[in-house]
């Protein structure tokens, strides 16, 4: 039987637009927040290491804490749509304080500006924002065709900012003045587009309501009946420690925390490209030409994804040859930037990305489908709490793997604006952009793996329509 669709074209696309607001926020972030500190504020790298990493102490708490009042959350917009809405607005105010440290402030001052609003944006309004964005692939639509589109699109969009952000900042800082006043300014302009769209796709969808949304089990009208009925009362009165042991004992759950944690890993230290580009390629404006080869055929596998899902049946075996395509091309990178040849660096950096858009596509219609698998199994809603892993994961991963970086960059001998490195710190330049992503992909695979939660569900649906016919006669 066909499902029935709740999404117009343009549902699914200003849905999408969304991650434009977090992309600019995000990928500022991850590519230059790092070389801005270091080279421009004049902060070591290590120390910024550390900050970061102590940042991430809040983050498991603030996850937990705004999935479990997103679930909680009852509003004439829903559930999600408030928080989308109005956690963009301390995101916008955040990204620009932690690109606006003032250069009179002594160095603790200034350590201690980037620490409180590094810790804020990320741990509060990021959080926020990014765990209602994500839940709404669950609470706009039951349909897992749309599910999957809404992913594919909302990462092309994702993937798009990422690409023209990389592509224009560093010229945009220089144009602007260069200096602290041009990553202000940028950050500034960056912000404000990020509210303009943030809005607009917070407008652009409605969510379903809980009595919609209780029915996905395939169980007969009048069990669906009551289960709406417990759904809308008893996400409200579900106590926290149960919500927690739903959310703990899904075992999806927490492979798809832990690959959402590899994947931005793998983006934090690909983004220290700008050293790399700077210090070994010789142009830190190669960045933008990476980005390019990098994110388009990302974006071109994005717009196959639905397509490819529906001809598979299903998104296991797709993600599974999608990540064995990306290690293999992120070898043929590490190969090739030894052997010294930019053009097939940039040709395997493609590969690498049509290989891992699979993922990117389908990874909010696999959360979806591990929450559900949550309500399968105990008739119980922990949607907010489930999609806490988009956030959880983007934050601790993006924020360990720029850390890491920080820590590695010192550790090496790195000296901020020095014209020549160290050998250390080149070798480390290799290392970073070179090694590292090739050994997280590999690790992501691995995972992948494991996830088969589709089947799984299948299975218990299986067992519910079983159960029910089986129990019509009784009622008879």
């Amino acid at each position: 039987m066909q499902e029935k669709k709740y999404l117009k074209w343009y549902n699914k696309v200003g849905y999408g637009s969304g991650d434009v607001a977090g992309n600019v926020v995000y990928a500022l972030l991850s590519a230059f927040v790092m070389i801005y500190l270091t080279d421009t504020v004049g902060l070591n790298s290590g120390v910024v290491g550390t900050l970061m990493m102590l940042s991430k102490f809040f983050d498991g708490f603030s996850d937990i804490i705004f999935g479990t009042l997103l679930d909680r959350t009852r509003t004439r917009m829903g559930k999600a749509r408030p928080w989308m809405l109005w956690g963009f607005v301390g995101c916008a105010l955040m990204i620009i304080a932690v690109f606006a440290i003032p250069p009179s402030l002594g160095e603790t001052a200034q350590y201690a500006w980037f620490f409180i609003a590094y810790t804020l944006l990320n741990s509060v309004f990021y959080t926020a924002n990014n765990i209602a964005y994500s839940s709404l692939t669950a609470l706009i639509t039951k349909n897992s065709a749309e599910r999957v589109q809404m992913g594919s699109i909302r990462f092309m969009f994702a993937f798009g900012t990422s690409l023209l952000i990389q592509t224009f900042t560093v010229k945009g800082v220089e144009l602007l003045g260069g200096g602290a006043e041009g990553w202000r300014t940028i950050a500034i302009i960056y912000a404000l587009i990020g509210l303009a769209v943030n809005t607009l796709s917070v407008m652009s969808v409605r969510e379903l309501s809980p009595e919609e949304l209780a029915d996905r089990s395939g169980m007969p009208a009048e069990d669906a009946e009551r289960a709406a009925a417990a759904d809308a009362a008893g996400s409200e009165k579900l106590p926290f420690r149960e919500s927690m042991q739903l959310l703990l004992a899904n075992k999806y759950y927490l492979i798809i925390l832990v690959v959402f944690l590899m994947t931005q890993i793998f983006t934090a230290t690909l983004n220290m490209g700008i050293y790399f580009m700077t210090y070994i390629l010789g142009d830190a404006n190669l960045l933008g030409v990476f980005a390019w080869a990098i994110n388009i055929p990302l974006i071109a596998g994005l717009l196959a994804t639905p397509w490819v899902v529906s001809r598979v049946g299903g998104m296991y075996h797709v993600n599974i040859v999608g990540y064995i395509i990306a290690i293999l091309g992120r070898l043929g990178v590490v190969a090739a930037a030894y052997a010294g040849s930019l053009p097939l660096m940039l040709i395997c950096s493609g590969i690498a990305s049509i290989g891992m858009s699979p993922l990117q596509g389908t990874v909010n219609a696999l959360i979806a489908e591990a929450s559900e698998h949550t309500f399968l199994r105990s008739g119980k809603r922990i949607d907010g709490l489930m999609f806490s892993c988009t956030s959880l994961g983007v934050k601790v991963g993006g924020g360990l793997g720029t850390a890491l970086a920080g820590w590695l960059l010192a550790a090496s001998g790195y000296i901020a604006n020095a014209p020549v490195q160290p050998d250390s710190a080149i070798n480390m330049l290799y290392f970073m952009y070179l090694w590292i992503p090739a050994i997280v992909n590999g690790i992501i695979l691995f995972l992948l793996s494991r996830l088969d939660v589709e089947r799984s569900n299948d299975r218990l649906r299986a067992q519910t329509v079983e159960g029910a016919a089986a129990a019509q006669p009784l009622e008879r």
